[in-house]
């Protein structure tokens, strides 16, 4: 789309309703930045997952881009390189756009990177995306953890639903061309219900809750967990 047709998009997602082929959080949000997280599983390999990553063009929103084309996308998956995306030649030349650069390339496990997206690019921000892949006994699990601080001329409570929502809608989009996302299963429905309480705001007298989703994404960057047995697995 137009670069006003990006900042439009991005602005009216705060009044959107997706289905929920997610889990999603605004984890944290503070006067100078916050973090969003979104999780889900999909039945595909890991190794078929980190190939699809390195395609934007076949899973990231065409509505997010600045040329309305997602066949204008490419990433080299190599640190340094480059989430970018080719601008038509409108009569001045070819143009372009660096959305990220790539910090962390773990093949199949981690891909990091760097990069203010849409209109969050013309702010003095910093921001990163941390997309995870972990082996499950169905086919992966993915996570997406999105952090950005800095100064900004959006208020925080305004603009950090809608990239919750934008982030959200790029991993469903990946998710989607894998085959789509795995529905949770009775125990993860169980266990979300029985962890819905601890989300109560706690008392004056209460230490908040630790964020443990955020606690165990990063201890997924630093751990090197030993595949579970055959017999191990449930």
């Amino acid at each position: 789309m137009a670069v006003s047709g990006y900042f439009a998009g991005v602005a009216a997602l705060a009044a959107l309703a997706f289905a929920p082929a997610t889990n999603a959080k605004v984890i944290d949000q503070s006067e100078t930045g916050f973090t969003v997280a979104h999780t889900a599983q999909v039945a595909a390999a890991p190794a078929d997952v980190w190939k699809m990553l390195r395609m934007p063009q076949s899973w990231w929103s065409k509505d997010h881009s600045w040329s309305g084309d997602a066949a204008n996308f490419w990433l080299d998956s190599q640190a340094g390189g480059c989430f970018c995306e080719k601008l038509p030649d409108a009569g001045a030349g070819l143009g372009s756009v660096q959305h990220a650069r790539i910090l962390f390339a773990r093949p199949n496990e981690l891909l990091r990177l760097s990069g203010a997206f849409g209109p969050l690019q013309g702010e003095a921000l910093n921001a990163t995306l941390t997309i995870q892949i972990k082996e499950t006994p169905t086919g992966s699990a993915l996570r997406f953890d999105y952090v950005v601080g800095g100064y900004m001329r959006f208020k925080v409570a305004d603009i950090a639903p809608a990239v919750d929502r934008v982030i959200g809608e790029q991993l469903r989009g990946l998710a989607d061309a894998l085959g789509g996302a795995l529905p949770p299963t009775r125990d993860e429905k169980a266990a979300e219900e029985a962890s819905a309480p601890a989300a109560d705001a706690p008392t004056a007298d209460e230490e908040p809750p630790a964020e443990s989703g955020l606690d165990a994404a990063v201890a997924d960057l630093v751990e090197q967990d030993a595949k579970p047995k055959p017999d191990e697995r449930r």
